[in-house]
């Protein structure tokens, strides 16, 4: 039996030391629930990885006793990896009603919505699983329909906060449940697991509600089309521009599918109040005035397929950025994206449009809790132990001292890794173990097919390039056929290296003589020693290390 065997347990597959892929993990006894099922895209490192997601083999060794899977909101970083997951574990999962139409969505693509079980929940719900019970508590974030979790076991209360701000006049007028908060705090919480994403930055947020008024000020003052990208998810940054829309006269476009998918998921089930006749279609755009029209589209982080994307670089077949335009980026770049979003600004700019983008023009707001609003959630909660979660280790490690700032002990909070494990017997905690983590390419269709020595490959050939040998020998006694034929693939074109290529056919056919003489027509021996001869010249001749792919036909 792999199962954990103290009576409580407490670790992240995902989303500790990192940003994005998140899952945590609660056991109690023989009971495991699974928080959040995320994926994360890949740096620039991951040559043609799709995506990245949890390792659960631990989850895997143990599914008979995994109870269920217990989303906190909507974001891609929280359901992304969902689809795999299923696949691999069809567990019941529990959600708010836009979180549940998020899932669907990607259900329906995957094939798996007839298989799902899927359960609604709200902030009032209370689930029982043997002897734990769990209760939720709203919070707000950049979507709607978040939630917190409340773990109820004999030897006491597991809370995860899951991403939250404390916005009390957020745009759907639907704010934390502060009082719950406290109360849950009041009962007594053993451990507390909150994100740190924000956990450098002072202060409050400002309220989304701010936004509202910027984006509309600059659709009044601007010339032509308006062009406005953020986050689709960001349900109350859409309804703020479907409002700024509406004030100034403007019939609004959508562009791209995932904007296409969460309007409508979310217009459905009311989280999203658009007038009757506002959106139009892309190709309405060229009957009308260009200062009645707003475009909002996605691409707010530099995804190259994005609509954004496609529009900087004239290549959206819906409309074009003209000179006096006004683009709106209404997001911040996630860590790891600025460079590409820095690419588009100057591509619009070269397009002459009026380019407003960054925190300080007042367009985006964050998500995430800042100092004062985490230290707020550690007063309100009051845990005995404090683990931080969803963030890189400095902010995990600035969480942890605004824990220590707030009077819980700093013997009492652990800065873990993926799979570190925390064990509690009784109300004693401690780690001194682990599981497995990691990360899983998605790859096209292959999940987990690519591993360090496939990107490996990858890397060199889009360093080095590559050089392929073909040598045709007789199969009985090994004599070279006809001459060495090499083809070069981004390492050097052929008619500027035609001295070079030479000598590597002059190299090969002295290994295939070398090779007869030592170790008789075995072809593997062949290759390799025309890949070392061939190797070394290279190295000499250029200082550089291609991959080398020599192929032996033997006739």
């Amino acid at each position: 039996m792999t199962t954990l065997e103290k009576e409580l347990s407490i670790f992240a597959l995902g989303g500790i030391n990192e940003i994005g892929k998140n899952m945590y993990v609660v056991q109690y006894e023989d009971d495991i629930f699974v928080i959040d099922c995320g994926s994360k895209f890949p740096d620039e490192s991951l040559l043609g990885i799709d995506l990245i997601i949890q390792d659960i083999s631990y989850l895997q060794d143990n599914k008979d006793n995994v109870r269920a899977l217990i989303i906190t909101h909507g974001h891609e970083d929280h359901i992304g990896g969902i689809p795999y997951f299923l696949k691999q574990l069809n567990l019941p999962m529990y959600a708010t009603d836009l979180t549940l139409g998020l899932i669907e969505i990607k259900l329906k693509e995957h094939g798996l919505l007839r298989s799902a079980e899927m359960h609604l929940i709200d902030d009032s719900s209370t689930l029982s699983f043997g002897s734990v019970d769990i209760t939720f508590f709203r919070t707000n974030h950049s979507i709607p329909d978040c939630v917190g979790i409340v773990f109820l076991t004999p030897i006491g209360a597991v809370v995860h906060t899951g991403d939250f701000k404390f916005d009390l006049t957020p745009v759907n007028n639907d704010p934390p449940d502060i009082h719950k908060m406290a109360k849950i705090g009041d009962n007594g919480v053993l451990v507390l697991l909150s994100e740190s994403t924000n956990a450098e930055r002072p202060g409050f947020n400002p309220s989304e509600l701010s936004v509202g008024s910027h984006i509309e000020e600059a659709f009044r003052k601007a010339k032509r089309k308006v062009f406005i990208s953020t986050f689709a998810s960001n349900v109350h940054r859409v309804q703020q521009v479907v409002d700024a829309a509406q004030n100034t006269g403007r019939k609004l476009v959508l562009l791209g599918r995932s904007m296409l998918n969460v309007v409508k998921v979310a217009s459905e089930l009311g989280h999203l109040d658009i007038p009757e006749g506002m959106i139009i279609e892309p190709y309405e755009i060229k009957k009308m005035n260009p200062q009645n029209v707003a475009v909002l589209c996605t691409g707010s982080q530099g995804e190259p397929l994005a609509a954004l994307s496609r529009l900087a670089s004239a290549n959206s077949r819906h409309t074009e950025v003209l000179p006096d335009d006004t683009v709106i980026l209404a997001s911040s770049p996630i860590p790891g994206n600025e460079t590409n979003v820095s690419r588009i600004i100057d591509q619009l700019f070269r397009l002459k449009a009026n380019v407003i983008y960054g925190t300080e023009e007042g367009m985006h707001v964050s998500g995430h809790a800042r100092q004062e609003e985490l230290k707020l959630m550690l007063t309100l909660m009051k845990p005995k132990y404090f683990i931080p979660i969803h963030g890189e280790y400095r902010m995990l490690h600035k969480h942890r001292e605004l824990a220590q700032s707030v009077g819980v002990e700093q013997e009492n909070i652990f800065i873990i890794n993926n799979g570190d494990v925390v064990d509690f017997d009784g109300a004693t905690a401690r780690q001194t173990r682990s599981v497995k983590a990691g990360r899983v390419f998605v790859d096209g269709l292959g999940v987990g097919d690519v591993g360090n020595a496939v990107l490996r490959d990858r890397r060199l050939l889009s360093e080095e390039g590559m050089l392929v040998i073909l040598i045709t020998v007789n199969k009985e006694n090994g004599q070279l056929l006809s001459e060495p034929d090499t083809i070069s693939r981004g390492f050097m074109y052929k008619p500027d290296a035609k001295e070079l290529i030479d000598e590597v056919n002059e190299t090969a056919k002295a290994a295939v003589g070398n090779v007869k003489g030592t170790s008789g027509n075995d072809a593997t021996a062949m290759r390799q020693h025309i890949k070392k001869a061939v190797e070394t010249l290279l190295y000499e001749r250029t200082k550089r290390r291609p991959m080398i792919l020599v192929y032996v036909i033997e006739i």
